[in-house]
């Protein structure tokens, strides 16, 4: 079962012969139609392997406004002519062949016969002779009365076809780094832009805007995070200005100004996983509450919530969020600094919970900065209580570049409470937020020796000298994974 192709490159015909092999099929490429090719119309095939289908135009490199013309090629791809009566079977039989880019047709009318045929394109990575079909496919194709016989035709491929990171990788210089990467918020693509894809910044905000369907308006981060309300500056890109996003993260809906306030999509995962420990009658402090995604969901679940922020605007939105999913007679808003919230509404509240026996949480989410706020937790109460009080379960966030990130994590929380947590403490990977640097959660049950010491000495020797603190750079890259 030999075969023959002609090859077209640049003017050179020659010929190709062999037997059924799979590593003959893995060395063709079709080729873009040049006037090459029109001497040998359906049989343009390039015996140097390529790794894509689609080649850019040298062009295109360098481009900074973008010119979606600029993108079009056309190429010659492998086909099968198949009845219209089977066709449905063969193109699921042929799943794995057939061509398949974004608003391309798998399937086109057969120009040369009548309607009774179809031509199934496949991919030429795959198919470049009737070999290269498997063992399941040559079958399927005998049983539905298919001819194993290649035709070839004329494809289109326009920068509709094209995804993303293909555009940027001919648009960037040769070399660097290319990313199409982003997170998104409800309408808005943010993104993280290196230094040298700032001359390309817009051509990139519309290209991330064109190929993801809701996406309206692309920014980049402009500057360091302000860590005082954990917001930052941002550049429109591509599209309208409406910073008001409209999110949905299990199953609880948010509003905000991301301009103006924190959100971190990545974390829907830990924010259920907490609420998850919460049960119906638990009472949750939530220390930088931002705009709700613990305290809602929990008071969703039957809890009685304090939720704060320094940040005037998430205060707003936190409101607006408790509203908006009907728990605001659930929820307590506070606008404090987080050490004025412990030594203030918790303060307040600990000892008649303490007298109860619903579970009682605090969480903490500013991992730059919440495990120096504990020491606000430092004989914070008077009165010494019998043994058998309920305390509060502590969930700390920190961000850590150390070797032993746990044992890190517990040795800076001991620091700043004076008391030892070894082996009194359990410590959660959260995600990997940059290179060597993690978010980790330890959770703990607060120390009485803690809550009731006179908040000046230390009721337990430490283990070893307290650490130098670590110093965290809050910027673009790495505060806003947390």
């Amino acid at each position: 079962a030999g075969f023959t192709l002609t090859c077209v490159r640049k003017g050179v015909v020659s010929l190709l012969s062999g037997s059924r092999s799979h590593s003959l099929c893995k060395s063709v490429f079709i080729l873009p139609v040049t006037s090459a090719t029109s001497a040998c119309p359906g049989f343009a095939v390039n015996p140097i392997m390529e790794p894509r289908l689609y080649r850019p135009p040298p062009e295109v490199r360098g481009m900074t406004t973008l010119d979606k013309d600029a993108f079009t090629q056309t190429l010659t791809v492998p086909a099968l002519r198949v009845p219209t009566v089977v066709l449905n079977k063969v193109v699921k039989s042929l799943k794995k062949s057939t061509i398949q880019r974004p608003g391309l047709p798998r399937v086109v009318q057969d120009k040369e016969e009548s309607g009774d045929f179809r031509l199934v394109l496949l991919d030429p990575h795959r198919v470049s002779s009737p070999s290269c079909f498997s063992e399941e496919e040559a079958e399927a194709l005998r049983s539905f009365g298919v001819i194993e016989e290649l035709h070839y035709y004329e494809l289109q491929l326009s920068y509709d076809n094209l995804k993303s990171e293909e555009v940027l990788e001919a648009v960037l210089p040769q070399g660097q780094d290319v990313t199409s990467g982003f997170s998104r918020v409800g309408h808005i693509a943010h993104m993280n832009l290196r230094d040298h894809q700032l001359p390309y910044k817009n051509l990139i905000g519309q290209v991330i805007m064109d190929k993801n369907p809701g996406v309206t308006c692309v920014v980049n981060k402009t500057n360091i995070i302000d860590s005082t309300y954990r917001n930052f500056k941002m550049e429109v890109l591509a599209g309208e200005e409406n910073m008001v996003a409209k999110v949905k993260e299990n199953g609880v809906t948010y509003e905000f100004d991301f301009s103006r306030v924190y959100w971190n999509p990545r974390l829907s995962t830990e924010h259920q996983r907490v609420v998850q420990l919460v049960k119906r009658g638990d009472t949750v402090f939530d220390v930088f509450a931002g705009v709700g995604p613990f305290a809602i969901p929990a008071a969703r679940l039957g809890a009685s919530v304090l939720a704060n922020d320094l940040n005037p605007e998430s205060h707003r939105w936190l409101q607006h969020n408790c509203k908006l999913n009907k728990v605001e007679g659930k929820v307590r808003t506070f606008n404090l600094d987080g050490r004025a919230f412990i030594q203030g509404p918790v303060k307040q509240e600990l000892p008649a919970l303490m007298k109860g026996t619903a579970g009682i949480h605090v969480v903490m989410n500013l991992p730059a900065l919440a495990l120096e706020f504990l020491d606000a937790f430092r004989g914070l109460l008077n009165e010494e209580p019998p043994c058998d009080e309920n305390l509060p379960t502590v969930h700390c966030y920190g961000f850590t570049k150390d070797d032993n990130p746990d044992t890190d994590m517990v040795q800076r929380a001991s620091h700043s409470l004076r008391f030892p947590l070894e082996n009194r403490c359990s410590v959660h990977f959260v995600r990997n937020v940059a290179p060597n640097k993690d978010m980790m959660c330890v959770r703990f049950t607060l120390p009485k020796e803690v809550l009731f010491s006179s908040g000046h000495e230390q009721t337990e020797s430490l283990e070893e000298p307290a650490r130098k603190r670590q110093k965290f750079i809050i910027n673009i890259t790495s505060y806003c994974g947390d």
